[in-house]
């Protein structure tokens, strides 16, 4: 219970502040102040203002917001979201596009389970959405799931991106994105095992965790220097009686979001004093940069605590894929069966979350694979945001990725060399 008490008074924290922004903003509003104009009062209103919303905007999924899409005709189009495959903790889901012509592309985005909704690839689901077929892994709020519903660890995660990619069909190429990485390179392998026929016709890791020690970061060093046990002391708590979820262990999401803001404190006060200092001078907006990059940074989840300490344990510290050790349901995967399938990874050089090294790793796992099939890419000044959601996927990256998947779009069985040879520094 004592995990419960905790969980629920961060929760009520939160709330108290959402209610302190709200209360200082009616206050400071109040029409009779209007009679003796005072900028104590406007300065209250801006301070009530970005707080409410600040607090709001931790407990609330943001919508993807992606209504309409303008086509090669000329017209605009609705983009409908449709769910392929529905699970407890995840679902399949496609950004359909009524009246457009089939796009050739298919491609399957893998959206990371670390704090954030699948809303953080909304600008490359866009991007993506211009000429290619669109799906996307959608994970939900662990604190809103029943706890009859069982664990969730990185086998199940494993085994969903299974079976999302044999409802696809082998005709689909995969972008993994950060965090699940690891795991969609075990899942192809799980594929290339049991149904070779099922495996997608490309694989893209973009910044992901293969082999961890490869490059330290701060990231890899904090998973080494903390135990299993303090871990699961200080990061896990039971969703309170508030929730559908009550009694799930999880690593709760506003415990994550005071981690993040940790590791840039400074940075977080600056924007958010100087965005005070613009609503008070009515020079704000609802969609400016702040609020726009805000509304998704701090909208967080709650993830199951079996998938976050199985993920220190057997990624980061017993290195399993990095060490082809990886298993599932008591079987050993082997990540070199991975045969027909070709493997790009993506790197930024400023990447201080996945640093260069890590996910390149991949392409020597994949012994099965010739190196004509093997790609990867090093953009020099990406951060890890950059490589992608940022100006260098736009410009640079997504390019190549396309480039990529069209060099390996004929038929599965038929292996296809894409136009440079794969290096540890070369682009596709």
């Amino acid at each position: 219970m004592r995990y419960m008490a905790t969980y629920d008074m961060m929760e009520t924290l939160r709330n108290t502040n959402q209610w302190l922004g709200a209360t200082a903003l009616s206050m400071a509003s109040y029409p009779i102040f209007s009679m003796t104009p005072n900028p104590v009062f406007q300065w209250m209103s801006a301070w009530g203002e970005v707080t409410e919303r600040t607090f709001a905007r931790m407990v609330t999924k943001p919508d993807w917001g992606i209504r309409t899409f303008t086509c090669v005709d000329g017209r605009d189009h609705l983009v409908n979201i449709d769910t392929i495959v529905e699970k407890p903790f995840g679902n399949l889901i496609q950004f359909a596009v009524p009246g457009r012509k089939p796009m050739k592309r298919r491609v399957l985005l893998v959206a990371p389970m670390s704090g954030h909704y699948a809303t953080l690839l909304r600008s490359t689901v866009k991007s993506l959405l211009v000429n290619c077929e669109v799906y996307i892994t959608d994970w939900h709020n662990a604190r809103d799931i029943p706890v009859s519903e069982g664990k969730f660890d990185v086998e199940d995660y494993t085994l969903y991106l299974a079976e999302f990619m044999r409802a696809l069909g082998s005709d689909i190429h995969v972008i993994a994105v950060c965090q699940p990485a690891p795991l969609a390179l075990a899942a192809t392998a799980m594929l290339a095992e049991d149904e070779p026929e099922a495996q997608p016709r490309t694989l893209t890791l973009i910044g992901g965790p293969i082999d961890p020690d490869a490059t330290p970061t701060e990231v890899t060093d904090f998973g080494r220097r903390v135990t299993m046990g303090q871990l699961e002391q200080t990061m896990i708590q039971r969703v309170g009686f508030k929730h559908p979820g009550v009694g799930r262990l999880v690593y709760p999401g506003l415990l994550q979001l005071a981690s993040f803001i940790s590791m840039n404190s400074e940075k977080h006060a600056k924007a958010f004093s100087e965005q005070i200092a613009r609503v008070a001078k009515d020079q704000d907006g609802d969609h400016d940069h702040h609020n726009r990059f805000y509304d998704e940074y701090l909208a967080v989840m709650d993830m199951p605590a079996e998938f976050y300490l199985s993920t220190v344990e057997r990624i980061f510290k017993g290195l399993e894929i990095a060490k082809n050790e990886f298993t599932v349901a008591g079987r050993q995967l082997d990540i070199g069966k991975i045969s027909n399938v070709a493997v790009m990874t993506v790197e930024g050089g400023k990447d201080d979350i996945s640093a260069p090294g890590q996910c390149v790793a991949a392409l020597d796992l994949c012994t099965g694979l010739p190196d004509s099939r093997k790609v990867n890419h090093l953009e020099p000044d990406a951060g890890h945001y950059g490589i992608f959601a940022g100006k260098s996927w736009r410009n640079n990256i997504r390019p190549l990725v396309l480039e990529f998947i069209d060099a390996n779009s004929g038929e599965a069985q038929k292996p296809t060399a894409v136009k440079k040879p794969a290096n540890r520094n070369s682009a596709a």
